[in-house]
């Protein structure tokens, strides 16, 4: 199994590094027979709500890159890039480092990512393009707080990584855990997507005025951010509610696919036929 990390956060951030360690020291691990080998291309930069965003290539066909060093983790060769982590996936699984990987193992975010962020993360749009060249992928946050357990995360994520290893092609899961010792974790269960969203509401403009040529628009951050919040709305098994009652979250997750719904069919097949009498008319 070769693994490609990434993250959003930067290739110097410390969530990073925790999962390099822990990777590094499954490699060191390996049985006889098997293989294990990881490389890093990351970020060299916080590129964080950057969902699966490439930026403008047209423009800037070439990407800078410098050589970095994780402390731990000197076994695995690390990269920083001047890219998103989309990008940071494409170039990794591409050959640009001369490995092809199997599977990218993102994170570990600061923060977690549930509810509707799963669309605006950087974290989980690295495995969804990863999912679009074939490989599949794991998305690792936790949950934000005071000293930040990126241990329990690291950990709990090496136990879904061996199972991984074995689950079908382009296979995605998103992993949340919430910010305990690894003692105090209740277990892992299967969280559904909530309704959390990154921005609850624009919220109120003071008096209601009228919008003027220019000013500032104000937002109340929701749940889906990296300290949480309130969860109260959700129900039992949603993902933020999981984390919350000290359980780590798994959620399996489906990349951009044609849709097939027969319904939908029905409705593309009157539509095309509507349009396409509609263009005869104009020739």
């Amino acid at each position: 199994m070769r693994i490609l990390i990434t993250n959003d956060d930067g290739v110097g951030a410390p969530g990073i590094a925790i999962l390099a360690r822990k990777v590094a020291q499954w490699i060191a691990e390996c049985p006889e027979g098997e293989v294990r080998e990881a490389l890093i291309v990351a970020p060299s930069k916080n590129h964080s709500g950057m969902s699966s965003a490439v930026g403008d290539v047209f423009d800037h066909p070439m990407v800078s890159y410098r050589r970095h060093t994780i402390v731990g983790a000197e076994s695995i060769p690390a990269y920083g890039l001047e890219a998103p982590p989309a990008l940071c996936a494409i170039l990794g699984a591409l050959g640009s480092f001369n490995f092809q990987p199997d599977m990218i193992l993102s994170g570990i975010n600061a923060g977690a990512n549930v509810g509707r962020s799963v669309l605006h993360s950087g974290t989980i749009g690295a495995i969804l393009t990863g999912a679009q060249l074939g490989l599949s992928g794991l998305a690792v946050s936790v949950q934000w707080g005071d000293n930040v357990h990126y241990d329990t995360a690291g950990a709990v994520a090496i136990e879904v990584l061996q199972e991984l290893m074995s689950a079908p092609a382009r296979t995605l899961l998103n992993l949340n855990v919430p910010n305990l010792p690894a003692s105090e974790l209740k277990g892992v269960r299967r969280g559904h997507i909530s309704n959390a969203g990154l921005i609850k509401d624009a919220g109120p403009r003071a008096g209601g005025e009228p919008l003027g040529d220019e000013g500032e628009l104000p937002m109340r951050v929701g749940s889906a951010t990296p300290q949480l919040g309130d969860v109260s709305d959700e129900a039992a098994d949603d993902d933020g509610a999981l984390i919350a009652a000290g359980y780590a979250s798994l959620t399996p997750l489906r990349g951009p696919q044609e849709d097939f719904d027969e319904a939908l069919n029905t409705t593309m097949v009157g539509a095309l036929a509507a349009i396409s009498r509609h263009l005869k008319t104009l020739s």
